[in-house]
């Protein structure tokens, strides 16, 4: 199975990518997590790439296509879901190209929708560990005690990209250019769109509920 996972940033792609994950045993291909593993790990890819996402701008297509079409050639056989990728057309049309080549194709496009209000309020109010990388938020996922980690005592911090200039920047970024990758896919007949401002479980059992289709067609 080959799905694609598409959403505004804060959508909730991550956490359902966990859950499709689960369940089916696909490989999760996220491109921002690729990225900042570049990043960290001061690859060359990374550093090209720093001032871009410290900014909340898309990462150029030259670079992302050529990490992710590395990455998607090692997945295994029994598939990968794609977090955060394609993010233009340009890359729907490397990345098909790619499969193609491959005889392979997507056989699923998941789209979740969210106000950009809503989106706004999640991000900005996420608060992150510097050590074990755990997730809070000021309302929804508050710690034990303000702003302390309740995993190791660690301060909990902003991350660069969660304030509400760079959220502004990047809810701009996707309405130009990669919400068009939704219309692009939808002529393929594999788009599906799923309310993700509910309950994640909720979010979850409409996911599945398409890709259970898919698995039995």
């Amino acid at each position: 199975m080959r799905v694609i996972l598409l959403g505004a940033p804060g959508a909730g792609k991550g956490t359902q990518c966990k859950k499709i994950v689960d369940r089916y045993g696909l490989l999760h291909l996220s491109s921002g997590d690729l990225l900042r593993r570049n990043r960290s790990e001061g690859t060359e890819l990374g550093k090209k790439a720093q001032s871009y996402m410290d900014a909340g701008a898309l990462v150029p297509d030259e670079l992302i296509v050529r990490m992710m079409s590395k990455a998607i050639a090692e997945a295994p056989e029994a598939g990968f879901i794609l977090d955060g990728f394609p993010r233009t057309v340009n890359q729907g049309i490397e990345l098909d190209k790619a499969l193609d080549a491959a005889g392979r194709s997507i056989d699923a496009v998941i789209n979740l929708t969210v106000d950009d209000r809503i989106i706004t309020d999640r991000i900005t109010g996420r608060r992150s560990c510097p050590k074990c990388g755990a997730v809070y938020h000021v309302t929804n996922l508050k710690p034990k005690n303000k702003d302390i980690c309740d995993h190791d005592g660690a301060q909990l911090v902003q991350r660069p990209d969660d304030t509400a200039a760079v959220v502004a920047n990047r809810l701009n970024a996707y309405h130009e250019q990669t919400r068009p990758v939704v219309d692009y896919y939808a002529n393929s007949g594999t788009v599906h769109s799923v309310d993700a401002d509910r309950d994640v479980d909720d979010v979850a059992e409409a996911v599945f509920e398409i890709l259970d289709g898919l698995a039995v067609s």
